[in-house]
């Protein structure tokens, strides 16, 4: 039997792959999603990002063909990544830039449907007309997803939510605080999108939402965290003294709410305050201080209480998962989203896993000595487990099987890819430490 390749050749075998196939989803101009059942087609238009380029109809695959805001920041923010490495390069700049377009363009006004052409049977999947014409341009963003031709979704579905325009805040911001050279009709566009979020977020903070799962309304530690991230390096940005007081005042409450997160009796940070006590140790924590990427003492990846709710996650998958068991030394646990999930396979995600890789690697860089090469070592276990479920192609889907390892649910998934980048990027950020 041959020996496996070095984990590095692997690393780089599929970074390469996760940008390209990543980049599949970007403007998919090509594609063409037809869903009969609602009298609909769809064909993209550019600077749209759809969570997965491979069609499908619940067949049993799932219908990802959409523009969901969360999914497309966390996209948009790892090409601004591939572009400071090196690995894109102009058309990284175009992307962006017809992201923002696409964005500010949005919601087309365009029929969205013929309503007599939807299937009796798919007519309990319709939404209510009058809920898609109520839908105001400020408001788009709380729509959770958008057809990537910039229709709205006049599917049922879980709305408002709100952490996509925090996300997306966070990562325009990230791009105009770069050294990129933004082209100066990018860069004004972007700074009104900018400011079209912040003016979003502090509309609407304080109100429930559902939860970056789309299973629960109510009030999440994700969408806070991203918030209070997003307001606070808005203060910071905004040139307009009376807006940047408004952030700072709301990221001081918001610093305060998400305090009550903290379990003491469980010790781990709770997703949710109310609700299925089976999520309330949930992964989506994990995400909410890796998608922040703050630096303050706490709710951050300094706060050894998140390391806490992480070490909780690893023992409650590791006991809960089959393709856990009995798992080679140099393998960390297949992770996934929360105990009680039973979406497909209800099993391990792909970007779930990375999140823990990606956490490792920059506790890592926050450490030194024997410490920082014991959690850099953590955060290659957790890419042994990853490359050890993913096919030789590299192609990434959204789960992998608790039971059988195989992939399950969409394929191809834009974030898993995006997930992967992000999470060597982190172990790049290690370099003292390797």
């Amino acid at each position: 039997m041959s020996m496996p390749a070095p984990l590095e050749d692997w690393i780089a075998r599929q970074y390469r792959f996760s940008a390209q196939a990543m980049l599949e989803a970007v403007s998919a101009t090509q594609i063409t999603q037809i869903r009969p059942g609602f009298g609909q087609t769809v064909t993209p238009i550019k600077g749209s990002i759809v969570a997965s380029p491979v069609l499908a109809a619940w067949d049993p695959d799932p219908d990802y063909f959409f523009h969901w805001f969360r999914d497309s920041a966390v996209v948009i923010d790892a090409i601004r990544v591939l572009h400071e490495d090196g690995t894109l390069g102009p058309e990284a700049l175009g992307h962006f830039g017809d992201f923002v377009t696409f964005s500010l363009s949005l919601p087309h006004r365009e029929p969205v449907t013929d309503r007599a052409k939807t299937k009796p049977d798919f007519a309990q999947y319709l939404r209510p007309e009058g809920e898609i014409t109520a839908v105001s341009t400020r408001d788009v963003a709380a729509e959770t997803r958008v057809n990537p031709d910039g229709t709205l979704d006049i599917s049922r579905w879980s709305r408002p939510q709100h952490d996509g325009p925090a996300l997306r805040l966070i990562a325009v911001l990230r791009w105009l605080s770069s050294e990129i050279p933004l082209d100066d009709g990018s860069r004004t566009k972007a700074i009104r999108l900018a400011n079209s979020d912040i003016d979003f977020i502090l509309r609407h903070l304080g109100e429930p939402a559902f939860d970056m799962w789309e299973e629960e309304q109510g009030q999440h530690y994700y969408t806070l965290r991203a918030e209070a991230t997003a307001l606070a390096r808005a203060a910071s940005w905004l040139q307009d003294a009376e807006k940047a007081e408004a952030c700072r005042a709301a990221v001081s409450t918001l610093h305060r709410r998400l305090d009550g997160f903290w379990r003491e009796k469980d010790g781990f940070y709770s997703s949710r305050l109310t609700g299925d006590p089976t999520k309330y140790l949930d992964i989506s924590v994990i995400f909410a201080v890796i998608h922040a990427d703050d630096t303050g003492p706490l709710h951050s990846i300094r706060d050894v209480r998140m390391l806490a709710t992480l070490r909780k996650l690893e023992k409650l998958f590791d006991g809960l998962y089959v393709i856990n068991q009995g798992r080679p030394e140099n393998r960390a646990p297949a992770m996934g989203r929360f105990a009680s999930d039973v979406y497909f396979s209800g099993g391990a995600y792909y970007f779930s896993t990375l999140a823990a890789a990606e956490f490792y690697f920059r506790f890592a860089a926050e450490c030194t000595g024997d410490l920082a090469r014991n959690y850099f070592a953590k955060g290659d276990a957790f890419l042994e487990t990853v490359r050890a479920f993913t096919p030789e192609s590299g192609e990434l889907s959204e789960q992998f099987d608790r039971n059988t390892g195989q992939q399950v649910s969409a394929k191809k998934l834009a974030w898993s890819y995006a997930a992967f980048v992000t999470a060597i990027a982190a172990r790049n950020s290690c370099d003292e430490v390797q």
